[in-house]
């Protein structure tokens, strides 16, 4: 079993940031691949980052690129989500999640292991 426990959601104007962390416990965290998604009210759930075991490789959705990068700390246990020049369409409750496998991968059903979510809201 991972647990896994998002934080760092909160209100923000458009153009603003924010960092989302999610702190993993239970089992060795550099064994599992990393992705973050997000799900807006009445929407399915989107792939937004996905990273490597060992933090080399990542790939993000073209929505963010340029404007989100996920990267980890093995070390720590932790994957973030740096979150510049929000738009109000990245209003959407924010989920980390964890895939035992070998490659990225962006679609949610792959993922074994789901956070509770951190609602990030962005004004216009």
């Amino acid at each position: 079993q991972v647990q896994l426990v998002e934080s760092g959601g909160g209100l923000v104007q458009a153009g603003g940031s924010l960092r989302l962390s999610c702190a993993a416990s239970g089992r060795t965290f550099s064994n599992y691949v990393m992705g973050w998604f997000r799900q807006a009210p009445g929407k399915p759930r989107e792939f937004v980052a996905t990273i490597s075991r060992s933090g080399i490789i990542s790939s993000h959705a073209d929505s963010v690129k340029g404007r989100f990068t996920i990267s980890r700390d093995n070390a720590k246990s932790t994957v973030y989500l740096q979150m510049n020049s929000l738009k109000p369409e990245d209003t959407a409750v924010y989920y980390c999640a964890a895939d035992w496998g070998l490659v990225l991968v962006t679609n949610p059903a792959e993922y074994d292991y789901w956070g509770q979510g951190t609602q990030v809201t962005v004004s216009s």
